[in-house]
C-alpha cells in the first residue's frame, strides 16, 4: 500500500517514494534551548513523532536526525533581535551554557512525558561548529558568499528560484518578513552564514574562523549536520509553517548551492496551536508548558490525546475546555480498554484474517497523510466489534498504539490515599439514609462521594465503588 504526505514544495499530497528503498532519512528542527518548550512547540514534535512511527509501522527504517540550537538562534530569523541564549542567561544570571543544558534537559523530560521517540541523533550546534566552517568554505568556492563589515553572507540572487518554498515572490518575501535594513546588506533578504561583526560586543560563544572570530548563522547548522548524518539527500524535512519564508527558504538555498542538486523530496510541516487571542509566543511570555497543564490536573497524554484529534495541517485551538474534553475522552477510552484488558480468555482462538482487515484499514488511514482521526475511528470499531473475542481485541489495541503511543496497555492511573474504610461505610450509611427516605442526608453523601472522586456502581448484588 503507498502512503502519502503533503509536501509544502509541491503544495499537493504525494506518493512517499524515498531516495532508497525501504529507509528514510528524516530531520526535523529542534529546540532552541533558551527557555522551556511552550505547548505549541510540542504539537509540532507530536506531528513528527506520529509520522516517524507511522513510516516505521509500515515497515520504513527511519534515521531521525534533530539538531539542538544551543548558539546563533536571534530572536528574528532575519539576523535582527537579541540574541536567545543571551537573553535567557541574562533572565536567570547563569551562563549559555548552563542555560542550554538545563533547557535541553527540560525538554527531553517534556518528550518523555508526551512519549515522543527520540531522534535517532541529537545533535548540538556548538558541537558542530567546523562542519559549519566548512560548509561556508563550499559556498564560498561557488561564489555564493560575500564580506561585509566583517560578517559573512549569503547572496540569494546567486541563488536561481530562491523563493520556491514559501511559494511567493521576492517583494511578497520581503514586505512579509518585515526585515530591519541591514546596509552591511546587498539585498535586506541575503543572510548572515558567520557573525564576525555583529553587536553583541561581548558574546560568549565564539570561535576562530577564517573570516574572524566568530559565531555562525542559525540557519546554517540544519544544513552542516543532516548532510553529516544523513547525506545530501533527504528524504523528509519537518518543522512548524513558520519556518517556510525565512528558515527552510535559507536552508535550501545554502544546501543546493553547496550540493548542487535538490536536497529535500518532501517537506513538511504542522500548523500552529493557538489561543483565543492568536498563536502562543515566549517573546510575549504568553505561553503555556507541560508542567503547567500537570499543576492544572492535566496529564501530558491528555494533552497527546488532544493534539491527535486534529488534522496535524490545521490550526489547532486551545482552551482548558477543549483539553478538559480530550481528558474525558481519554479516560473513557482507557478504562473501556481497561475492561477488555481485565476479561481476556487465553484460550480463546485468534482468527488471524480478521485482525489482518483491521490492520489493513489502519494502514490506509495513517499512510493517507497521517488520518489520524480516522485511525481512531478504526480502534473504536474494534471495540465495538461483537465479532472479535478480546484476546484479538488486545492485539489489535496494542498494535494500534505503537503509532498512537497513548499508554493504552496500561491500566488507568488510581487515585492515591483513597480511604477505602471511610468510602464503605458511607456506603452502608447512604444505603441507610435512603432506606429510611433521609433524602438529605443521602444527597450530603453522594457529595462527598463527588468530592473525593468516587463514583458509585448500584448493581443488584450491591453497590460498589471505584476512582474518576
Amino acid at each position: 500500500m503507498s502512503f502519502y504526505v503533503y509536501n509544502t514544495m509541491t503544495r499537493s499530497k504525494d506518493e512517499f517514494v524515498p531516495y532508497k528503498e525501504g529507509k528514510v532519512g528524516m530531520y526535523t528542527c529542534g529546540p532552541t534551548v533558551y527557555n522551556y518548550a511552550h505547548i505549541g512547540n510540542l504539537r509540532t514534535y507530536i506531528f513528527e513523532d506520529i509520522l516517524k512511527k507511522s513510516l516505521e509501522y509500515v515497515n520504513y527504517k527511519v534515521k531521525h536526525v534533530m539538531n539542538v540550537t544551543d548558539v546563533g538562534h536571534l530572536q528574528s530569523d532575519g539576523d535582527e533581535g537579541e540574541d536567545k541564549m543571551a537573553l535567557g542567561a541574562s533572565r536567570e544570571h547563569k551562563t549559555v551554557w548552563e542555560i542550554a543544558k538545563f533547557y535541553e534537559d527540560a525538554f527531553f523530560e517534556d518528550c518523555k512525558k508526551l512519549n515522543i521517540k527520540r531522534p535517532t541523533i541529537v545533535c548540538r550546534a556548538t558541537d558542530h561548529i567546523q562542519e559549519m566552517i566548512d560548509f561556508i568554505k563550499v559556498l564560498e568556492e561557488k561564489g555564493y558568499t560575500y564580506v561585509s563589515n566583517g560578517n559573512v553572507y549569503f547572496e540569494i540572487e546567486k541563488f536561481e528560484d530562491y523563493t520556491k518554498l514559501a511559494n511567493i515572490n521576492i517583494e511578497e518575501l520581503e514586505a512579509g518578513s518585515r526585515i530591519e535594513v541591514d546596509p552591511n546588506k546587498k539585498n535586506p533578504l541575503d543572510f548572515v552564514l558567520w557573525f564576525t561583526n555583529s553587536k553583541f560586543s561581548n558574546q560568549i560563544m565564539q570561535w576562530e574562523s577564517p573570516w574572524g572570530r566568530g559565531f555562525p548563522g542559525w540557519h546554517l547548522e540544519c544544513s552542516a549536520m543532516s548532510v553529516k548524518y544523513i547525506g545530501e539527500y533527504l528524504d523528509i524535512h519537518c518543522g512548524g509553517i513558520d519556518h517556510i519564508a525565512i528558515h527552510h527558504t535559507n536552508e535550501i538555498a545554502q544546501s543546493e548551492g553547496a550540493f548542487g542538486h535538490k536536497w529535500v523530496k518532501y517537506w513538511m510541516h504542522g500548523e500552529f496551536l493557538v489561543l483565543d487571542n492568536g498563536k502562543m509566543s515566549k517573546s510575549t511570555g504568553d505561553f503555556l508548558t507541560i508542567s503547567r497543564l500537570e499543576e492544572e490536573g492535566y496529564s501530558p497524554l491528555d494533552y497527546r490525546y488532544f493534539c491527535l484529534q486534529s488534522k496535524y495541517r490545521k490550526q489547532l485551538l486551545f482552551s482548558f475546555d477543549n483539553l478538559n474534553d480530550a481528558k474525558n475522552g481519554y479516560k473513557k477510552l482507557k478504562e473501556r480498554i481497561a475492561v477488555i484488558l481485565t476479561s481476556v480468555n487465553n484460550d480463546d482462538i485468534i482468527n488471524s484474517e480478521k485482525i489482518a482487515q483491521y490492520k489493513e484499514e489502519f494502514v490506509s488511514f495513517i499512510s493517507d497523510d497521517l488520518n489520524i482521526a480516522n485511525a481512531f475511528t478504526v480502534l473504536f470499531d474494534v471495540l465495538k466489534d461483537s465479532q472479535l473475542n478480546n484476546k484479538e481485541k488486545v492485539i489489535l489495541i496494542e498494535d494500534f498504539d505503537k503509532v498512537f503511543s497513548l499508554d493504552l496497555m496500561k491500566a488507568p492511573k488510581q487515585a492515591t490515599n483513597v480511604d477505602e474504610a471511610l468510602i464503605n461505610r458511607l456506603i452502608i450509611e447512604r444505603a441507610e439514609a435512603r432506606e429510611s427516605k433521609n433524602w438529605a442526608r443521602a444527597d450530603e453523601i453522594r457529595n462527598e462521594f463527588i468530592a473525593m472522586n468516587i463514583e458509585l456502581l448500584d448493581t443488584k448484588e450491591g453497590t460498589t465503588w471505584k476512582v474518576k
